[in-house]
């Protein structure tokens, strides 16, 4: 990718709308369409790393109510010629080809490595990547087990996406407290996961979300690691001007 002068890439992840309630997730909603209206001056493209919706089902035929001033910006940002590329996330791996579709927008649901203006980017949501966090990389191989997909189709949306939504915010899957602390470098695994992935090859940025705080921290001479945190209490963004990345926060 090779950016047009005076463009730029936007990254942005975890705005986790819907949750706790589609009440309470409105205004915030209404800030990422302001921010959306506000990139589309400069942007060439953009990177959506996932949880973007607290919770993302197709069936066959549907997909879940709500978030039409979303989609609609997307849309029209993506009609006005500016790429987006959407990672899935832990509450939208769910995600198939509506997006594909309605929206021309790729879903990826592995990470995935783009070279952007000669420098290179390893880009993904984070979740199950590093060491540790056995038992939820245990239940998202249940969670994508085409056999639990299957039978989780069978129930009725208004039931399944009730029941989804529920579990959701119960278990505080959104974010906790303690899942926004700084752990240290060495204990942040998503960091180790990099400085891993550095052995075999060289990447400039490492661009990551699911840890709702966000982080810039050196793997090397020329190799950084960046999470972009949420839009829930940081409402913030990476953005790359063609040779510098840069941790940016939208006030509104």
């Amino acid at each position: 990718m090779k950016l047009p002068n005076a463009k730029k890439v936007y990254f942005a992840s975890d705005q986790h709308f819907g949750a706790p309630t589609a009440e309470i997730s409105f205004p915030r909603e209404q800030k990422f369409v302001a921010w959306l209206d506000e990139i589309k001056k400069d942007a060439d493209a953009l990177f959506l790393l996932g949880d973007l919706f607290d919770f993302w089902f197709e069936y066959k035929t549907v997909v879940p109510k709500g978030f039409v001033r979303v989609l609609g910006k997307l849309a029209e940002l993506r009609d006005s010629g500016i790429q987006i590329f959407f990672f899935v996330g832990n509450h939208d791996l769910w995600m198939y080809d509506y997006f594909e579709k309605e929206l021309n927008i790729p879903v990826y649901h592995k990470p995935k490595h783009f070279t952007i203006n000669g420098k290179e980017f390893f880009i993904g949501h984070g979740d199950g990547l590093g060491p540790g966090d056995v038992g939820y990389k245990r239940m998202k191989k249940v969670f994508t087990n085409p056999f639990s997909k299957w039978l989780f189709r069978w129930l009725h949306p208004d039931l399944g996406v009730k029941l989804a939504q529920y579990l959701s915010v119960k278990n505080k899957l959104i974010s906790g407290a303690e899942d926004v602390k700084y752990l240290g470098k060495e204990n942040e695994w998503l960091y180790q996961y990099a400085k891993k992935k550095l052995e075999t090859k060289h990447y400039d940025f490492f661009v990551f979300g699911h840890r709702h705080l966000p982080l810039e921290i050196l793997l090397k001479e020329g190799s950084h690691y960046f999470n972009l945190g949420d839009w829930i209490g940081y409402y913030s963004y990476g953005v790359f001007d063609g040779t510098n990345f840069e941790l940016k926060r939208f006030y509104h």
